[in-house]
């Protein structure tokens, strides 16, 4: 269900504030794609651990990933109180001090792909795939220009 949008000038586009439009789809992103989790009773630093934990089974310690995940924290998540949760709930398993996700765990993980999966698909809806990939490399250069790592996540 695409929205149309007013024409502009290039000229007029190329004005605009890029931080107040970037702010403003970061805001409803991560709101839309953090909505869905709490339907799961998930933040998002509960959807990294799972995910991270879920692609590399037993290699995660509590600080390695806290190191990992914090760049991306704005909400000065208490993130042992997030894997407790996990533990508590039979969603994950600490043996050696390592992490594995239980069959619950990648079960609840899968749901929750799922739910964030359709807010993706609200987000490109109407953008050509080459129009994004364009506006994802100008946002890599933009970070880098200021001092920000402008490579994908590992």
């Amino acid at each position: 269900m695409s929205v149309e949008l007013k024409e502009y000038a290039q000229k007029d586009l190329a004005a605009q504030p890029i931080g107040a439009w970037t702010g403003t789809a970061c805001r409803l992103v991560v709101g839309a794609l953090r909505e869905q989790l709490a339907v799961e009773n998930l933040t998002q630093p509960h959807w990294w651990t799972l995910n991270h934990v879920a692609g590399a089974p037993g290699k995660w310690a509590r600080a390695a990933l806290v190191e990992r995940l914090a760049k991306w924290d704005d909400l000065a998540t208490d993130f042992d109180g997030v894997f407790d949760d996990l533990v508590d709930r039979g969603w994950l398993v600490e043996e050696s001090g390592l992490m594995t996700l239980t069959e619950a765990g990648e079960n609840g993980r899968l749901r929750a792909k799922e739910r964030n999966l359709r807010v993706h698909q609200r987000v490109h809806d109407g953008i050509d795939t080459a129009d994004f990939v364009t506006t994802i490399n100008v946002l890599r250069r933009m970070v880098a220009n200021l001092g920000g790592d402008g490579n994908l996540p590992d």
